[in-house]
This record gives structure tokens, C-alpha cells and sequence, in this order.
């Protein structure tokens, strides 16, 4: 068999994917008469038809969808390969565009921005904030801060950390509730989730009903709604640590609930992107971030006059 013509490869994807040559030559900003040229070239170089002709629509045969899907992962890696050599090229080398969560980056990531561009002021970041799972590769980002559970097809994912949910108030809060039991939640007005509050009470020892009063789509909403004291919120406890940290909110009780649907915190870009040093330098320096904060959390902890009593305590 002859040498694969490869420049007819990208042809052959768009015919594949939309049966037409005409349509295919529009987007390929080509003529039909080169479209079909190269179509009829591969063909000729295969040594067999990939399509079936039915009128005015080009169909994929057996053969030629056996083809497509060796085809397609191979140039889909070409494109990222491309995006990845445009990233790191001189317009594109100093500044690096990043999807996360707006409660992460509204309650974690931003006060924490003067670090980063004291120790790299020449790398700026463009962020993008939205509840939905972004295609990196076709919307041109380089990097995401996701929470699931992973993998993500065709991304190196990095797991950052998990964080338990804590149940937290404003300093008002606790000091209504210091030395209560569990039990005089009831009679709190409650934020978030009422399946995650159910399984925290339970955790502790406290069988009563929930009622929730307000539930959030963004924690970092959620936890503005605590410090002003609406109501008693159950959150991520890294999303809150600088809250803590600065008494605008007090962690209420020691009994802290794991994420029970695993949705651990987790760096994610392609991974052609890996050695890229713009990208190599926010890795590290998220990590070392994170770590100072998982620290703190710890230390505080060991310290902490918890308001509310265990229902298990005697």
C-alpha cells in the first residue's frame, strides 16, 4: 500500500463528519472541485472507496469509518500539538489562561493573587470563572481547577486535595450556640444541601430532621450568606479558611463530613502543556499554597473551643 497522503486527512474529517462536499467545502474554505479531488486522491492511495454516494449525501462505508476513528485521535493530538507550540511561543508565553469555580476563585484563589505576581511578575493570568466543564483545547484555555472525580479524556489531571464539609456561622452564630448540642441547629436557619446536612447530623450522633431554608449554586455565595449571619452554612472547609483565619466565620462543631461524592480539588490542562514553564510555575506555587493553607487548618484545628457540643459527648 501506498504512503497515507496525509494532507487529505483533514479533508477527510470534515466529508466524514458532515456527508456533504459541498458543506465541506465551505467550511474548509475550498472548492468543491478540491474537495472532491482530494477525497478521490486518498482513495486512490488507499487502494479502496471510504464513502458511499446516495444522491447528494457522501456516506462513510466500513472501511472508511474504520479509518475515521484512527484517524480522528491522530489529529485531534496535531491540533493540541499546535495550540501547545502557539502557548509557548513568544506572544503567548507569559500569560496563562485558567477555568475554575467562582467560589474558588472568589473565596481561595484571589486573595492570594499579590503572592503570586510578587513571585512571578511576569507571568500574568487571565481567569474564567463558570460552574460549567470547559473544553480546554477548543476554547483555548491552558489550564482548569475542576472538582470531580476524573479522568478527563484526552487531560493530565493532577489531584490537589480533598476537603471535608464543616459546618461554620458568624461570630453572632456561635456565640448563640456556645455550649448547645447539635439538637439547637432546629432551630437555626439552615444554608445548602439538605441531603449533605442529614448525613452530617447522623454523623454526629443526632437522628432529628433537617429543613434547609436556601440552597446555593456557588459555595463562595453561600459562605457571604453565613458571615453575615441569614443562616448555618455546610461547606468545603478550604473555601472558608481565610474567613476563619480572620473571625469573620467560626467553624461550629469538630465532626466534619468527607466529600461523599469524592469530589477532590484537581489541576487539569493538556498534556502537551506539562513542561511549559509558565504552566510548571503556577503548579508549583499551587501546591505549595494549598499546602500552607491545609496547614493552617490543621493547626487551628488542634486549637480550636469548638461552640457546639457533640450529641455524643457526655
Amino acid at each position: 500500500m501506498s504512503r497515507l497522503p496525509l494532507n487529505t486527512l483533514p479533508t477527510f474529517r470534515v466529508v466524514a463528519r458532515l456527508g456533504n462536499l459541498r458543506a465541506a467545502a465551505q467550511e474548509l474554505h475550498l472548492t468543491h472541485s478540491a474537495v472532491s479531488q482530494q477525497i478521490k486522491l486518498l482513495e486512490e492511495q488507499v487502494g479502496f472507496e471510504l464513502f458511499e454516494r446516495r444522491g447528494r449525501r457522501i456516506v462513510l462505508n466500513a472501511a472508511g469509518a474504520t479509518l475515521q476513528r484512527a484517524v480522528e485521535p491522530a489529529l485531534d493530538r496535531l491540533d493540541e500539538g499546535l495550540r501547545a507550540a502557539a502557548a509557548a511561543s513568544q506572544g503567548e508565553a507569559q500569560r496563562i489562561r485558567l477555568t475554575l469555580l467562582s467560589s474558588f476563585a472568589q473565596r481561595w484563589l484571589l486573595p492570594r493573587m499579590p503572592r503570586w505576581r510578587e513571585r512571578h511578575p511576569d507571568i500574568s493570568l487571565e481567569l474564567h470563572t463558570t460552574p460549567q466543564m470547559v473544553d480546554l483545547v477548543r476554547e483555548g484555555y491552558h489550564v482548569a481547577l475542576r472538582q470531580g472525580v476524573g479522568p478527563w479524556r484526552g487531560l493530565q489531571a493532577e489531584q490537589l486535595m480533598d476537603s471535608p464539609l464543616v459546618v461554620l456561622g458568624s461570630p453572632a452564630a456561635a456565640q448563640r450556640l456556645k455550649g448547645c448540642r447539635m439538637q439547637a441547629l432546629a432551630d437555626e436557619p439552615l444554608l445548602g444541601d439538605a441531603d449533605l446536612w442529614e448525613r452530617w447530623v447522623a454523623l454526629g450522633g443526632w437522628q432529628g430532621a433537617v429543613h434547609t431554608v436556601a440552597i446555593f449554586n456557588d459555595s463562595g455565595l453561600m459562605l457571604q450568606a453565613v458571615e453575615q449571619d441569614i443562616g448555618i452554612g455546610l461547606a468545603r472547609e478550604v473555601l472558608a479558611a481565610d474567613a476563619m483565619r480572620d473571625g469573620r466565620l467560626i467553624r461550629l462543631s469538630p465532626t466534619a463530613l468527607p466529600d461523599p461524592t469524592a469530589y477532590a480539588f484537581w489541576c487539569v490542562f493538556p498534556p502537551e502543556l506539562e513542561s511549559w514553564p509558565p504552566l510548571q510555575a503556577f503548579r508549583t506555587w499551587l501546591g505549595e499554597e494549598l499546602a500552607l493553607t491545609l496547614q493552617s487548618l490543621v493547626d487551628a484545628g488542634r486549637n480550636a473551643d469548638y461552640p457546639l457540643l457533640s450529641t455524643l459527648s457526655t
